[in-house]
């Protein structure tokens, strides 16, 4: 098996099987068995295997190059090269200095200094009480008791904020101390510090206390440990998997070596933080890994449940400091299905969605792929899944999805020269809670005879307190009966091109030589008053009125069947040609493929009445609970 990392992603050699790219571990929902950890001592003794083996590996790698002293212990030699492995005792310092003199220079300047401060309060005290109080705390300092029990205060704090191994460096002291003790040049000592550290390691309690450390140290040494031997590091990591909570990581091939490639945010790797990206798997409860290729993995993984203990060599990258992840909401604005995508680096992590999901965007360490879940659907998807970065979507890929691939392939004919950053494909989101004197303006969208232009007339009607439409602009004439700002704003020609050319309208057209329109103004009034601004707007229109801060909320009104709408439209007194029909079939459809993205809701009209009750749920729901708007609309 012959892997290579190319762009962010692992791709085969030619001729390699699919599935040995990348593979996650466990997904999940799929049954596994019941396999118990093996025993502490078991464990040490393949740790102590493998540390033999990298001995093995290391003496013939530099032999010839180092002497290696027959009679000297091997981790004597260790431990010379780093001689200050413990912990100093600031009792045994100096023992003939302070039995001379029990208190130090610090801490006779401290009481000093404290005393002084007395002495200052004291003068600044008017009353008696007060003044005997402070006589006696001067002669409670100046016994020699007080000095010698705030001496010990001082050596103990200062012991206190000295730092400590977090873990324990090793769960053999007992076969340490043994080894010392056998060692040629201390039985063959007659130097005092010889024959006192001899004496030592001979007493009962200096041997049961190492008994005790060594027991504490089995325990906490089976999460995370690392053993060190001539710079080589084997870790054993201990981690509990369960049916609700998977693994969540990824493996891949390196040679004859199993690596982990990718940690899953959700996962149990993730949480307990002791798998990391780069750490090769030696074992995992006692089986030998290496050699297998990425399918037995899985497959055996599969088979496991519970304590699981893996035997690592820990990663020679530096892991980058831990910091909060700040999660980034986003609106799809393409289709995506992982199975179709030839780059994904693992197909079982893979997240589909369609155009207009959000997506929470919860881990951006892969430049290439994000981890992300999709909204509404965090309860069932316990593994965040990858999907593609925006530049690595467009990044010369030439794909997307295949209900995209003609569009971005006219693009590209279009102009190669196209920066890939003016294809949208996410749009950062927020929540938004409309505030109640500043309602949404509520936008139809849908082709002529789907419905929208009734339901609209509808809202007017019932509720004209609430909903209200946007007066259009016009260049014609005002008739009799018609009001300058109430039925129309009548303008002249050049005012409304002025305008038109100034971005002033959301939509416009010409009819019998007549202009009209619809502005931004007009729309903004309404809100002003306190209603709610009802639009039915073409499609073509939703880039401009986007593009405004009146922070729309667009609905789709979707046709029914073509059955279903022949029977309504003649409920209306209306016969369509079958082209007719088929037209608004195919309009509708056409629609939902171009701007189906910006639609914050959509609803099938197949029954008017209850098309129109969910038409006012979705309006009503605007008060009660925050939708997702572009961050840009906050800005």
């Amino acid at each position: 098996m012959i892997t290579s990392r190319m762009n962010g992603y692992v791709q085969e050699a030619p001729g390699q099987a699919e599935g040995h790219r990348e593979r996650a571990v466990d997904c999940p929902g799929e049954e596994s068995g019941h396999v118990k950890s093996l025993h502490n001592s078991t464990q040490m003794e393949r740790v102590l295997h493998h540390q033999e083996e990298l001995r093995r590996r290391r003496d013939e790698e530099g032999r010839g190059k180092h002497e290696i002293d027959p009679n000297a212990s091997l981790r004597l030699k260790k431990l010379s090269q780093n001689q200050k492995m413990g912990i100093d005792n600031p009792t045994f310092d100096g023992k003939e200095k302070a039995s001379k003199d029990t208190s130090s220079p610090s801490t006779v300047v401290e009481l000093e200094e404290f005393l002084q401060a007395l002495k200052w309060v004291q003068r600044c005290l008017s009353d008696s009480q007060s003044q005997q109080d402070v006589d006696l705390l001067t002669q409670l300092i100046a016994k020699e008791d007080f000095t010698n029990a705030y001496t010990i205060y001082s050596v103990v704090s200062q012991q206190m904020t000295r730092v400590s191994p977090s873990s324990p460096l090793t769960a053999q002291a007992q076969d340490l101390c043994q080894e010392v003790y056998t060692i040629v040049i201390l039985q063959s000592s007659r130097q005092k510090e010889g024959l006192e550290l001899r004496a030592l390691l001979t007493k009962p309690h200096l041997q049961a206390l190492m008994q005790a450390h060594d027991s504490v140290a089995g325990q906490e040494i089976t999460e995370e440990n690392i053993h060190q031997y001539l710079g080589e590091s084997v870790k054993l990591v201990r981690l509990e998997k369960t049916r609700d909570t998977p693994l969540g990581a990824t493996v891949r091939n390196d040679m004859n070596s199993v690596v982990v490639s990718r940690v899953v945010k959700g996962g149990a790797a993730e949480r307990s933080g002791l798998l990391s990206e780069g750490d090769e798997i030696l074992e995992i409860n006692g089986i030998p890994i290496r050699g297998k290729n990425v399918n037995e993995v899985h497959d055996l993984l599969q088979q496991m449940h519970g304590t699981l203990t893996f035997l690592l060599i820990p990663s020679s990258h530096i892991k980058p400091a831990q910091h909060r992840q700040t999660v980034m909401h986003v609106r799809a604005y393409f289709d995506y299905d992982p199975s179709d995508d030839p780059f994904v680096p693992c197909r079982e992590l893979g997240l589909s969605f369609q155009k207009g999901d959000v997506l929470h965007v919860i881990s951006q360490e892969d430049p290439n792929w994000w981890q992300a879940y999709r909204d509404g659907d965090e309860e069932n998807q316990p593994l965040a899944g990858l999907i593609p970065e925006s530049h690595f979507v467009t990044a010369g890929k030439g794909w997307i999805s295949k209900k995209s691939k003609k569009l971005k392939k006219k693009s590209a004919l279009n102009n190669k020269n196209t920066d890939n950053d003016d294809v949208l494909t996410y749009e950062e989101m927020s929540l938004y809670h409309q505030p109640a004197n500043r309602k949404r303006p509520i936008t139809l969208i849908g082709p002529t005879n789907s419905g929208h232009d009734e339901l609209r007339r509808r809202l007017l009607s019932i509720e004209p307190e609430r909903f209200a439409v946007a007066v259009p602009h016009t260049t014609r004439n005002a008739r009799m009966i018609e009001k300058n700002g109430r039925d129309y704003h009548f303008v002249s020609r050049s005012a409304f091109e002025a305008d038109l050319a100034t971005g002033k309208f959301i939509e416009s057209g010409e009819y019998e030589k007549n202009l009209y329109g619809t502005s931004t103004d007009s729309v903004r009034q309404v809100i002003n008053s306190g209603r709610i601004c009802v639009l039915c707007l073409h499609s073509r229109s939703l880039q401009v009125l986007r593009s405004s801060n009146l922070k729309p909320y667009v609905v789709f009104i979707a046709p029914p069947s073509q059955e279903r709408l022949r029977t309504l439209l003649a409920t209306e007194g209306k016969t369509p040609k079958p082209e007719d029909i088929k037209d608004v079939i195919e309009k509708a459809r056409e629609m939902e493929n171009n701007y189906g993205h910006f639609f914050d809701a959509s609803i099938f009209n197949t029954d008017p009445e209850q098309a129109f009750h969910e038409l006012r749920r979705l309006i009503d729901k605007l008060d009660t609970e925050p939708q997702w708007v572009p961050t840009s609309w906050l800005c």
